[in-house]
């Protein structure tokens, strides 16, 4: 995946690329278009392109920018960092370290979630045994 997000951002579209309304892009992601404008608004999505009556028109690469913003929100990096891997991306290749150590350090932190988590749920089973036990006649 990340070898295709690469790609994805060196190499210019062809001007033939499907484009996809704003609604039609809500609908795929199950992002509201709200939260498409503002992650437009803070730097995490980059302008799309516009029709010619104005209405922004997104790209393949934009869908899967947009899949991999969700998956960082789903292992709750914070926006901020995102902001900053978004920033990054756009400098250039230059940048690879930078990204490469936020991706880091973000999956080191989920890692310890993750194992927070699993401590957390030895817990719960074990409470639940407790009352499963104190059920049996």
């Amino acid at each position: 995946m990340s070898m295709s997000l690469a790609v994805a951002v060196e190499q210019p579209e062809p001007e033939d690329t499907p484009r996809y309304t704003i609604g039609e892009v809500a609908a795929r992601t199950g992002l509201t278009a709200h939260t498409l404008r503002w992650y437009e608004r803070i730097g995490l999505l980059e302008h799309p392109a516009r029709s010619h009556s104005g209405q922004r028109r997104f790209s393949e690469r934009d869908l899967s920018w947009l899949d991999f913003l969700g998956k960082l929100r789903l292992t709750a990096m914070p926006v901020a960092d995102m902001v900053r891997y978004a920033n990054l991306r756009r400098e250039g290749e230059h940048t690879e370290a930078a990204r490469q150590e936020l991706l880091v350090r973000h999956r080191d932190e989920v890692r310890q979630r993750i194992a927070d988590l699993q401590a957390t749920l030895l817990i719960i089973d074990y409470k639940i045994d407790i009352y499963a036990e104190r059920q049996q006649p």
